[in-house]
């Protein structure tokens, strides 16, 4: 691929709700900028963005794509994300690095929740947008009832800047609002001018109003004169539109067919004319041996600095470190700084990735996207730069996987396979994470939902050939007691020669303090036993605490106070005394009024103001204490509630299904509570059962 300049760049993330178009939409672009000789089809499994196996087989989004398309004399790095959100780590990958964005609207579905939330994480970043209606071809779909929610939604940001002309249920060309002019388009894939059709004019001067209006909000010039009924020109619109779309004043909103490969000719003339390229960003680090900010700001004059925003770890093509070039010119055999892990990184060869396709660079100008291959220790969101100017960037936000499952191997001596696999996935994906419950004897998967952990199981068994069963997770119960009492016992055992002999007395309190396993106290005296098998009956509380007689888990807030005892001056031993101690808790704790304590969660949940009563409904059905609600702005609540872990197991799934996947969850572990008896109880019986 040739080698394009910082002002030449145009870095723009496609977003919006799953189904969308938005693959289908780099479909028809890449077709259109001759890259490809016929357009994939998501159903066929042949498109360039999608070309995972998982993602064919699914027949949707998983994984951010790269698809750098030529536009004229322009680079376009198109990166293609998961609708979603299961897969919203991937999305917040592509954010990192993107100047602007598309979303893309179903003109048949509408508004969907997945367009409000592609909204708000551009809202979050200060993102310049645009929104692109797709599904123009289909009979059912309104150009006019999506540009007229997304005004109910978001007011004087939107612009209009095209319409469709339909004709005998077919799509045959557009009105340019600007223009005020209409054209259609010809057997030979080009336009002819044409008049306004008649039925267009009213809806032309609604948008152009609402066009018109959004300018004059760009300067007080252009206010006093859009009151006093002055014209604008073309040339004057087109200059508002650029600063009004760069500061995301103005959100044009245009459309088009994906299948027809209609519209993408001004979708992409608009991309070059409006969307900013990287020299017109900011971007800054830290020079981390003088701790002053370094200003990047993606020029090429600079010193060289890049910062990684995702790996790929691919068990058939390798690793490969996808970067963002933030300053200077990087080229072959380069040798970066990688300040997080304090090594050099020799980068070889340079590339540029397509879909699953990577074609070498002789170099990366700043404000560009590559990929760099084999870097020994180089992860996500590390920062590469010199060893002379050290930097280090922001790393990317991403989400904190909250839904988990308990898993393990199909087949035994798959174990070590495994870890290895879900080493590489957990490089690639963040959102992923691999847990070891020691304590509760369970390995842990973590991921968004459970969906995003299915299918990772799914790509283990496809691309690593290891497979996992999950299941639902043992959830981290605790024991104690109620009450004091004073035990003891004596072990004794003589098998020839030295015998063993261990003799306790003991008392079991409650110490009150749940974050403690145990305390332990001794009170002997007169020597009935000896200071040096002290050590060895802590050693037995601290055994005994790790698995109680209840029900299994491990016990917490007790007192241990060993007061009395005897020895033998020959068979007493450490082990006889460890065992003895062992023998006298376990009876003493299951005297003194045992309980099972739960975990609790402090529960955020973030929904639409018209799902609450639904959201706290269920919440209440799931033991919930609902503390309050908070606005959070954008129509949305903040609903905070107490709620028992076991409760928010496949939580995820119900709040999908109750929301329409608008609602968002979030937890942390808050304090135990003494569960209920009949949880206490079905827990007790399920644990004899798994003994038994």
């Amino acid at each position: 691929m040739n080698v394009f300049t910082t002002d030449k760049i145009r870095n723009v993330v496609l977003l919006g709700h799953g189904g969308s178009g938005k693959t289908s939409l780099v479909e028809a672009i890449s077709y259109l900028a001759g890259m490809t000789t016929r357009m994939g089809t998501v159903e066929g499994g042949n498109t360039i963005s999608d070309c995972d196996r998982e993602e064919v087989k699914r027949g949707f989004s998983i994984k951010t794509s790269v698809v750098p398309v030529v536009w004229e004399d322009h680079k376009i790095n198109l990166l293609d994300t998961p609708g979603s959100p299961d897969f919203i780590g991937e999305t917040e990958e592509a954010l990192s690095v993107a100047d602007a964005a598309i979303i893309v609207v179903s003109g048949k579905a509408g508004i969907e929740a997945g367009t409000k939330r592609a909204w708000e994480l551009c809202e979050k970043r200060k993102l310049p947008r645009m929104v692109f209606v797709t599904d123009m071809d289909i009979d059912k779909a309104s150009f006019r009832e999506v540009v007229k929610e997304l005004q109910e939604l978001y007011g004087k940001h939107i612009a209009p800047f095209h319409l469709p002309i339909r004709e005998n249920e077919q799509f045959v060309g557009y009105v340019n609002v600007i223009q005020q002019k209409a054209k259609r388009w010809n057997d030979h894939g080009g336009v002819d001018k044409s008049d306004v059709p008649d039925y267009s004019r009213e809806n032309l001067k609604i948008c152009r109003d609402v066009l018109l209006e959004a300018v004059a909000e760009t300067s007080e010039e252009f206010m006093d004169r859009y009151f006093n009924g002055d014209e604008f020109s073309e040339d004057e619109i087109r200059s508002a539109m650029r600063v009004g779309v760069y500061d995301g004043s103005i959100v044009p909103v245009l459309m088009g067919s994906n299948t027809l490969a209609r519209g993408m000719y001004t979708l992409m003339a608009d991309i070059v004319k409006y969307f900013p390229s990287p020299d017109r960003c900011k971007c800054a680090g830290i020079n981390t041996t003088s701790n002053e900010v370094f200003e990047a700001d993606y020029d090429f004059a600079k010193s060289k600095s890049a910062y990684v925003f995702k790996t790929i770890a691919d068990p058939y093509i390798g690793k490969y470190s996808l970067i963002k070039v933030n300053s200077g010119v990087l080229k072959p055999d380069d040798v970066m700084y990688n300040y997080h892990r304090d090594t050099d990184e020799k980068i070889g060869k340079l590339f540029v990735l397509c879909g699953g396709k990577t074609e070498d660079v002789t170099e990366l100008h700043a404000g560009d996207i590559g990929a760099l291959a084999k870097l020994a220790v180089t992860q996500t969101t590390d920062s590469l730069s010199t060893r002379k100017n050290p930097v280090t960037y922001l790393r990317a936000s991403i989400s904190k996987p909250y839904v988990y499952r308990q898993y393990k191997a199909k087949k035994k001596g798959d174990e070590d396979k495994i870890s290895q696999a879900l080493s590489k996935m957990t490089a690639e994906d963040l959102t992923l994470k691999s847990v070891n419950d020691s304590e509760n004897g369970q390995t842990l998967l973590y991921g968004i939902s459970g969906q995003h952990l299915e299918v990772a199981q799914s790509i283990l068994a496809e691309k690593y050939k290891v497979e996992i069963e999950l299941s639902k997770p043992r959830i981290a119960f605790k024991e104690t007691i109620k009450k004091k009492v004073d035990t003891e016992y004596k072990y004794k055992k003589q098998s020839g020669g030295h015998g063993q002999y261990g003799h306790v007395k003991i008392t079991i309190e409650p110490s009150y303090d749940t974050d403690t396993p145990y305390i332990f106290e001794q009170s002997v005296v007169g020597g009935a036993v000896p200071k040096n098998y002290f050590p060895a009956v802590e050693k037995g509380v601290a055994e005994s605490v790790k698995s109680g007689p209840l029900a299994g888990y491990p016990v917490t807030g007790v007192k241990v106070n060993l007061y009395d005892g005897s020895y033998h001056t020959v068979d007493s031993s450490e082990l006889a005394f460890k065992v003895a101690t062992e023998q006298a808790f376990k009876q003493g704790f299951m005297e003194a009024s045992p309980v099972l304590l739960e975990p609790i969660a402090s529960l955020k949940v973030v929904v639409p103001d018209a799902y609450t009563g639904d959201v706290m409904g269920d919440l209440n059905k799931r033991r919930g204490k609902i503390l309050g609600m908070n606005p959070t702005g954008s129509g949305n609540q903040e609903i905070v509630a107490d709620i028992p872990y076991i409760e928010l197991y496949e939580y995820d799934t119900r709040l999908y299904s109750m929301t329409r996947g608008s609602g968002v969850f979030s937890y942390e572990f808050a304090r135990y509570e003494q569960a209920p008896d009949d949880i206490a109880k079905r827990e007790i019986e399920a644990a004899k059962s798994e003994q038994a």
